[in-house]
């Protein structure tokens, strides 16, 4: 009776070992074994070849280097890199225009990532990986506005805040702002713009990559007031690749590896929250 009962949870606890391991396997990300370094057709053998913009732009590269791994896509290309087996040294960057990256042809990059929306036209030219970026919509204003400074949804109920017609931004005052002035609608983002710049609102609301473009260069003095929490909505960015290529399935186990291991979290918090003056609104 001693022995059979010593079977049984010797049994019980190889299973609960192996349940434990799979379970650790699925939460650190990992990728098919053939999605590695030797086994990868990429461009130049042992080496993963990357390309970003001319010029790249903070904070989605830091200073326009984006072999220093600082900014949003170049630590999420390494860290796509990792997974697949490849040092920071097996890297080399090159630089496309945008246009010339979503057009038919060879590349002379593995992936290439510059806010590349996925959409159905562009997968007609080229591939992409699963997304690695949803763009959250977010609030702008200018220095010495209404809610400039403030940092909760709440703090927003009160203000002038507009968007363009038939956009999610819109859809983001009205759904999760919920001002009690009713939100002005413009026809596009360039007369919401007019309006904030003329002080007729006190702020617009659009997907964070416009918002740090606006803020930065079309309105003098502009503040990004924060991010609206995510839902799930607006455009996906994804890691383009030429159309057919053999490493587009492992790249985009490699995006999902990152994704589900909390490393594409925590780069995403570090370059495109508060440290990037975009913090998310409570």
């Amino acid at each position: 009776m001693k022995i059979a009962t010593r079977i049984t949870a010797t049994i019980s606890a190889a299973v609960l070992a192996l349940a434990l391991t799979s379970c650790a396997t699925k939460s650190t990300g990992a990728i098919s074994s053939d999605c590695t370094k030797d086994g990868l057709a990429t461009l130049t053998a042992g080496k993963l070849t990357i390309a970003t913009g001319n010029p790249a732009y903070y904070p989605w590269v830091i200073d326009d280097k984006p072999e220093s791994g600082n900014g949003f896509e170049p630590a999420v290309a390494y860290a796509v890199a990792d997974k697949l087996g490849f040092a920071k040294t097996d890297v080399e960057w090159v630089r496309t225009t945008f246009d010339g990256a979503v057009t038919p042809g060879a590349k002379n990059f593995d992936f290439n990532l510059q806010q590349f929306s996925i959409t159905d036209d562009r997968k007609k030219a080229v591939d992409f990986s699963s997304p690695y970026y949803t763009a959250p919509q977010t609030v702008i204003s200018y220095k010495g506005s209404a809610i400039d400074g403030k940092s909760a949804i709440a703090d927003l109920a009160a203000a002038k805040l507009g968007a363009a017609v038939g956009t999610t931004s819109l859809n983001a005052i009205n759904d999760v702002i919920k001002p009690t002035n009713q939100a002005q609608v413009f026809n596009d983002n360039a007369a919401a713009v007019t309006a904030l710049k003329n002080h007729q609102i006190d702020g617009i609301v659009v997907d964070l990559p416009t918002a740090f473009y606006l803020s930065g260069v079309e309105i003098p003095n502009g503040i990004i007031v924060g991010q609206l929490p995510s839902n799930g909505e607006g455009d996906q960015f994804g890691l383009l690749l030429a159309k057919d290529s053999p490493i587009t399935s492992c790249v985009s186990q490699a995006v999902d590896a990152i994704t589900k291991d909390g490393t594409l979290a925590s780069i995403t918090d570090k370059w495109l929250g508060s440290a990037a003056g975009a913090p998310v609104l409570k």
